[in-house]
């Protein structure tokens, strides 16, 4: 019987709190690189990725150039297992605009694509037990399969209703998704997938962040931190890793610029804007707005290393002498770049 009041047990340390407010204030430095020219070709970099990291994981050995290839529709020689469920993610991965974070019948939509043809029960919750072993034998049993539909119900409803911070949320979540292991297989990339999806509900970017590739680079100590929380009875270990995980993500790939013919300087803590050192102000605000057009003052500022009011005072002559004009409302509107 499923328990609507239900909340997963958690501690929130010190060490969270600060993460949650790190992370935040690197966001929106992430999210203006990813309106820098080359978006496209880097958010399809992280796909690949995302998609490789995910899969190699669990066992799928298909290289980078393979899956991009696949993505590419290219022929590639191996496994027909391991070609199906990179086409799989890969579908699953479209679906990321149309899948509600908050709705249970949107994870099992997910686990059909991502599983099909790989379980006879692809949508549906696991029937029979499942444990989790490592080189030392069973770690983890999971709860009875009876258990698996209120516990997932009770999960969502406290998804839904708790005021923690989604970054929180989504580490909790991740945590109780694998510890419940609802799914006969894909329990993993799942539980990985659905973390990003809660993210996106925080902010966009998330969706093209590699938080899955982070994981991969740190598998041990991933396993290491579910099993820690689950000696503690509480996911305190795996909320501190996976935002530690999440911050050092975020600031490795700020200025992650894939090169195309020129010179890209990087400006205060890896932020690209394709600018020569020594430039004036004007050029460097200039060559900026090109590159982020919806980047705010304040977040020109800070990336640049100028003040706030040199900023706001250049802008002021770079529109009057009719360098840069801005197309709609301050908030929500984005400056367009007349000349260099």
């Amino acid at each position: 019987m499923s328990n609507s009041n239900y909340t997963p047990p958690f501690a929130v340390t010190a060490e969270s709190i600060s993460l949650v407010a790190e992370i935040s204030a690197q966001m929106e430095r992430y999210a203006i690189r990813m309106e820098q020219e080359d978006r496209l070709r880097l958010r399809k970099a992280n796909r690949i990725k995302t998609i490789h990291s995910s899969l190699a994981i669990e066992g799928n050995t298909l290289s980078e150039d393979e899956v991009r290839d696949i993505i590419d529709g290219k022929n590639v020689v191996a496994p027909l297992r391991q070609i199906q469920e990179v086409k799989n993610a890969i579908k699953t991965y479209e679906m990321f605009p149309t899948l509600d974070a908050f709705n249970e019948k949107d994870l099992l939509r997910a686990h059909k694509v991502m599983m099909q043809a790989l379980v006879e029960d692809a949508g549906r919750y696991r029937r029979g037990g499942v444990g989790v072993f490592g080189n030392s034998g069973l770690v983890h049993l999971a709860p009875p399969p009876d258990q698996v539909p209120p516990l997932m119900a009770d999960l969502f409803a406290w998804l839904r209703r708790s005021k923690d911070h989604l970054l929180i949320r989504s580490c909790v979540f991740h945590y109780e998704f694998e510890f419940i292991h609802p799914f006969i297989d894909g329990n993993g990339r799942m539980g990985r997938l659905w973390q990003s999806l809660i993210l996106t509900k925080l902010h966009p970017l998330f969706a093209h962040l590699p938080v899955e590739n982070m994981v991969y680079a740190n598998q041990q100590q991933y396993y290491d931190a579910i099993t820690m929380s689950t000696n503690a009875g509480e996911s305190g270990p795996f909320i501190e890793f996976m935002l530690r995980e999440i911050h050092k993500t975020l600031k490795a790939h700020q200025g992650a610029a894939l090169t195309n013919g020129g010179e890209n300087v990087g400006i205060n803590d890896g932020i690209n804007v394709g600018i020569n050192v020594g430039t004036s102000a004007e050029k460097r605000i200039l060559t900026f707005m090109a590159n982020a057009p919806a980047a705010t003052a304040v977040q020109i500022a800070e990336a640049l290393g100028l003040s706030s009011r040199q900023v706001e005072r250049i802008i002021a002559s770079l529109k009057q002498n009719g360098l840069i004009r801005r197309i709609g409302p301050n908030k929500g509107g984005h400056w367009e770049v007349i000349s260099i």
